[in-house]
């Protein structure tokens, strides 16, 4: 599955431009943002997938566009897809925000 390429450039200037120090990696036809070795997001297809606390799950899901993130048939708690049609910069900035808070207490892989 090929991914978003303009979706993928505007991650990367949200990363730039709050000055995060992201290590980006392709994988699973997807591009992906990796914070001191933990996946914050990524992109995949016309969505983005955001690391989100487990806590705010159903906060998450509320917003619009969010959808559970499944793989193999398994809805994966902390992850969130967000079609890629609502994501205009603040919403996307805003995901993005949540996303990297979520992945700041895990520990380096």
């Amino acid at each position: 599955m090929a991914y978003d390429e303009v979706l993928a450039d505007r991650v990367r200037r949200h990363l730039e431009r709050a000055d995060l120090d992201a290590v980006e990696k392709k994988m699973f036809g997807a591009v992906c943002f990796l914070d001191r070795g933990n996946t914050v997001a990524g992109v995949f297809g016309d969505d983005l997938l955001v690391r989100v606390d487990p806590d705010d799950m159903d906060d998450a899901l509320a917003q619009p566009g969010a959808r559970p993130f499944e793989f193999r048939g398994r809805t994966s708690n902390g992850w969130v897809h967000v079609a890629g049609e609502v994501l205009d910069d603040e919403v996307l900035d805003e995901w993005l925000k949540a996303a990297w808070d979520a992945t700041a207490g895990l520990p380096p892989k």
